[in-house]
């Protein structure tokens, strides 16, 4: 049996979620800026990608793979809250397999963001004055903030959250010399011409008497 929804809740569904504001965490934006976030000791020049949920990881790795090719770069952080979470992941990950060598700080910390909230439109009732304006709720919520130091310097490795660089791929390893595909029973090559050569049982005989 369902339980019945709690009053706070039928009130929520009279209302629909307008935008949310996330609490500054550095004064760059999502195409990059000076803001470092929870990383306050980063050299100048350092990028800082602003990861939302409705970004796209192509337009955000574009920009991060232009900048951090500039020698001048030598840092960039990837920074996200609640569901842009794992969004802000996947761009650290291919940003690192596309760039080898990259120091990683990885942060998590709470963030609050301030969510605002707008009544639905209800339905005409005698009396109700036209235009009168919709009530709005604002909602705090603390949600999970990551926050991946990406760096071409090296990093303390003492400090917590550091991932040493991917060591690079070693060489190839050379072919393995084919194995054979003859099924058992067949005989190898050679073996057939060898028998094909002795004569059969009976031959020398025939050979004498003709």
């Amino acid at each position: 049996m369902a339980k019945p929804a709690s009053p706070q809740r039928r009130r929520m569904e009279n209302f629909r979620k307008v935008r949310s504001e996330e609490a500054p965490v550095g004064s760059g934006d999502e195409e990059g800026g000076p803001g470092s976030g929870p990383f306050a000791d980063l050299a100048p020049g350092a990028v800082h990608m602003r990861v939302k949920e409705g970004s796209k990881i192509r337009n955000l790795l574009a920009f991060a793979t232009a900048s951090m090719a500039q020698p001048a770069t030598r840092a960039i952080v990837f920074s996200g809250c609640g569901r842009a979470t794992t969004k802000t992941v996947t761009c650290a990950e291919i940003l690192k397999r596309r760039l080898a060598g990259l120091h990683q700080v990885t942060r998590l910390r709470y963030q609050s963001v301030r969510e605002l909230w707008q009544s639905l439109p209800p339905e005409p009732t005698p009396g109700q004055k036209p235009g009168e304006p919709a009530a709005s709720l604002s909602v705090l919520k603390n949600v999970p903030s990551l926050a991946i130091l990406l760096s071409k310097d090296a990093l303390d490795p003492l400090q917590p959250g550091y991932q040493p660089p991917n060591p690079h791929p070693g060489p190839s390893s050379q072919p393995t010399a084919p194995t054979s595909k003859r099924s058992l029973g067949e005989p190898a090559a050679g073996e057939g011409s060898a028998k094909r050569s002795q004569p059969e049982p009976g031959a020398a005989e025939e050979d004498q008497t003709a």
